[in-house]
């Protein structure tokens, strides 16, 4: 029984697929926030680009 929990204790697999899951969801995380704040820029320059032809031709 003892011997057994020297080996477990020694056992890091579990560990490292937890901090493997951990690093994904931080990338996740930042993808995320990447792809809303470039979603807010693109809309205001396509709706000042949309404004901009509009003014050009007589609209």
């Amino acid at each position: 029984m003892i011997e057994f929990l020297r080996t477990l204790e020694r056992d890091t697999r579990g560990a490292t697929a937890v901090e493997y899951g951990l690093i994904l969801a931080l990338i996740f995380l930042a993808m995320i926030g990447g792809i809303q704040a470039f979603g807010a820029v693109a809309t205001t320059l396509w709706s000042d680009i949309a404004d901009a032809a509009a003014a050009v031709m007589g609209g």
